[in-house]
């Protein structure tokens, strides 16, 4: 596939969006490292391509355009919007040495706070026409529900920030989750430190890459987190159902309002999602068969809390054609706790070649 066959079908899809009333923008290659770290924390460094510069300091490969894009945004203080771009990102590839480093993508955003449900719908229909004619087949999820599930769970605060820490590492929101409601035992180091009459005896005040107080304040935590009584079951029983829901987006929504009469703390999430769903068929959505599953998105970076969806090919050696999701947090993070409602979504229009010239 040539690099100009690329390029032509990006300004394709870029053009198709432009058509529904996106600005065009573009968004610098190297971005600050600080944001992005802040934002996910020392994971982005498996994930990026980081670099020093002199004057700028630690500098990265852009790996997507969301955040850049947001922060043009909120310079701008306009809304509603709606923004496309394309280019280059760059990932690292430390699993899978045959995917592309270096890839292009299109992308479509929405900021508009009037009416959420209908700007979710108009990305997902967005992206869904942009691809119609392809071999692909869509997922949604909602990142939201399992969030407002987390806030309403009838434990300590600090449990419960642990979680949403790890909202988007499954193996690790499991483990935590196991251990909280009591399903796997607290390691047997933990429980000899708590032992002991004086944790702290013989610690410098400086001792690895902590200071004596930060040790403290970490054993007081654990102290607090051993007095707090487990998740209940009936709670953790719910959390399960959410994150093995997997059905059409109907049934699940008629699970999820039996899930809310047990679990209130889902129930404006939920009646969000009833909203999409109607937005969507008005958009032509074959909403009765659009695929739910409750853990979709969990793997993406950390910026998506609200509806998630993708649209993927029935090759597995394949990625994803496209992905998108709501992202209402992070505008507030960067925009110095203004937020502004956002959707957007990505297409990659060498997979859509790929598909393409496979019909």
């Amino acid at each position: 596939m040539q690099a100009l066959e690329i390029t032509e079908e990006a300004a394709r899809l870029c053009a198709g969006f432009a058509e529904l009333g996106a600005q065009v923008v573009d968004a610098d290659i190297l971005l600050s490292a600080d944001t992005l770290l802040d934002l996910y924390g020392e994971d982005i460094r498996a994930r990026a391509y980081l670099t020093a510069d002199p004057f700028g300091g630690e500098m990265v490969l852009r790996p997507d355009f969301t955040v850049p894009v947001v922060e043009q945004h909120m310079q701008s203080h306009a809304e509603p919007a709606r923004y496309t771009y394309a280019g280059k990102v760059f990932r690292k590839q430390e699993d899978d040495p045959d995917r592309a480093h270096e890839y292009t993508q299109v992308g479509f955003e929405v900021f508009d706070g009037r009416d959420p449900a209908g700007a979710d719908a108009a990305v997902f229909a967005a992206i869904s026409d942009a691809l119609d004619g392809l071999p692909v087949t869509p997922v949604t999820g909602d990142i939201g529900i399992l969030m407002a599930a987390v806030r309403g769970l009838k434990t300590s605060e600090t449990r419960k920030a642990a979680l949403m820490r790890h909202l988007w590492r499954p193996r690790k929101f499991r483990a935590l989750l196991d251990r909280f409601g009591g399903r796997t035992e607290v390691p047997a180091s933990r429980i000899a430190l708590l032992a002991q009459a004086d944790p702290l005896a013989g610690v410098d005040q400086v001792q690895g890459k902590r200071s004596r107080d930060e040790i403290a304040a970490r054993i007081a935590a654990l102290r607090e987190d051993a007095a707090t009584d487990p998740i209940s079951t009936e709670e953790m029983a719910l959390i399960d159902a959410l994150l093995g829901l997997r059905e059409t987006a109907p049934h699940v929504l008629s699970a999820l309002r039996d899930i809310a009469v047990d679990l209130p703390a889902i129930g404006d999430a939920v009646t969000a999602m009833a909203a999409r769903l109607d937005a969507l068929g008005a958009r032509g959505v074959a909403v009765d068969a659009l695929p739910f599953e409750g853990s979709y998105g969990r793997t993406s970076l950390e910026y998506y809390d609200g509806f998630v969806f993708g649209f993927a090919s029935d090759a597995p050696d394949l990625p994803p054609v496209a992905t998108g999701g709501r992202y209402d947090a992070l505008t507030a993070r960067l925009g110095d706790g203004r937020a502004v409602p956002a959707v957007g979504g990505v297409i990659r229009p060498d997979l859509v070649l790929q598909l393409r010239g496979g019909l």
